[in-house]
């Protein structure tokens, strides 16, 4: 199979394909944390994944209905046109593919800061931040209207950039699936850990970015690649509180009501005063409480 053939073949499939690795990736997780989890939940399991799986659905129907051909479908109108850096530049297939991947990377690391550093854009992202717990559910919950404002950042990321069809499909893949991986509620072995946090953001790291404290909020701010919170400075190594002992979620957002039911999420991002969780009044640790 040629590469057009590859990509032609992708296109047509691309739903199915990314259902299969979002499913087996979702079940896998979800095995692991159940014989080996990490902490012990706070409120309803049943009560969580109902509301958050159901955000999800309802983020992914909103998605299909405003933006049919989604990322994916980008990628192919801006090969067909000619836009972006790399259909101006001759390389290698394989190294296109991974210039595009890790780029793409970059900029999902650099939305998260910036939701993060913005206060209106906080009170959206409150909501994936609010969950009283911390599993591979939590991965998919987001407010619809951050969702939809990511998809529109990849639209104009893929147009400057002009990556691969496949590029994209892999990247969405691999967004999905280490998403799903660093929320899980899995305990690892602390030698697999410290080797793995160098290629991929495992649980461990990313949930000190899902601590209460404002300073380890504003850490490890990787979805896929750790590269990016090493080069700039906002990489924590661990939490404070030690894993078991920190607390999940934002301080003053505790009501099931608030933070765990489906028509709380919704308005989540209208109740209260922004806090001072915003990366512009970041409290900066010492050199003796965990920062590395």
């Amino acid at each position: 199979m040629t590469i057009f053939e590859w990509n032609d073949w992708l296109l047509t499939h691309e739903p199915v394909v990314r259902l299969v690795f979002f499913a087996g990736i979702f079940m896998l997780v979800a095995f692991f944390e159940w014989v080996a989890p990490r902490r012990a939940p706070t409120v309803s399991k049943v009560m969580r994944w109902g509301n958050n799986i159901g955000l999800a659905i309802l983020n992914t129907a909103l998605l299909r209905l405003l933006f049919p051909a989604a990322a994916v479908g980008m990628a192919a109108f801006a090969a067909e046109h000619g836009w972006g850096l790399l259909n101006y530049v001759e390389l290698p297939f394989w190294v296109a593919t991974l210039v595009a991947v890790i780029a793409l990377d970059f900029v999902i690391w650099l939305q998260h800061v910036m939701v993060h550093a913005i206060p209106v854009l906080w009170r959206l992202h409150r909501v994936h931040h609010a969950d009283p717990d911390y599993d591979v559910t939590t991965g998919a919950r987001f407010h619809p209207i951050e969702i939809i404002l990511s998809m529109l950042i990849k639209f104009a990321t893929i147009a400057v950039l002009g990556p691969p069809v496949v590029a994209v499909i892999l990247f969405e893949v691999l967004l999905n699936a280490t998403a799903m991986f660093n929320h899980g509620n899995v305990r690892l072995p602390a030698e697999v850990d410290r080797v793995l946090r160098w290629f991929i953001v495992t649980p461990d790291m990313h949930r000190v970015h899902h601590s209460v404290e404002d300073d380890e909020t504003n850490s490890n701010f990787g979805f896929s690649l750790p590269w990016w919170d090493h080069l700039f400075g906002t990489y924590r190594a661990q939490p404070r509180g030690g894993h078991e002992g920190m607390t999940i979620g934002i301080h003053g957002y505790r009501e099931p009501r608030d933070v765990s039911w489906l028509s709380g999420l919704l308005v989540l991002p209208w109740r209260g005063a922004i806090s001072g969780y915003v990366i512009n009044r970041r409290s900066w640790p010492g050199p003796d409480d965990g920062h590395e």
